[in-house]
């Protein structure tokens, strides 16, 4: 019966708590060339903040799992980003942008397809 009903909750559509507040969310997913590491990381995110024209409050964070890979986080005005790093089982990343200030997806998905020197990247806005 309750997964019954957890399948019923996943096609009712979220509600807007605060229509008031503008968010945006997008994810970016590929897979990297070799392992990254938490330089590159860094380097990433410093930059996606400049190229959505975002103000860092904080900088880039990581912190190495011994299991999977990296995971990261930077602080902007308007909300932040993270980003994880799998070495295992394949090498994959994801990238999730959350803010409260409007920006270009394509220009995050074009400029993360140049970092990372990968053709084969999918995103999802919402």
């Amino acid at each position: 019966m309750f997964v019954a009903h957890r399948r019923a909750l996943r096609k009712i559509q979220m509600k807007d708590l605060a229509p008031e507040i503008y968010r945006q969310r997008a994810v970016i997913e590929g897979y990297p060339n070799q392992p990254l590491t938490s330089q590159q990381i860094k380097a990433y995110l410093s930059r996606l903040s400049d190229v959505l024209d975002m103000k860092t409050l904080t900088k880039p964070v990581t912190h190495r799992s011994p299991t999977y890979g990296e995971a990261a986080w930077i602080h902007w005005e308007s909300s932040g980003a993270h980003f994880y790093a799998w070495d295992q089982p394949r090498l994959f990343f994801s990238v999730d942008i959350y803010t409260c200030k409007e920006f270009d997806v394509l220009d995050a998905v074009g400029f993360t397809k140049e970092f990372f020197s990968i053709n084969d990247i999918e995103y999802k806005e919402f």
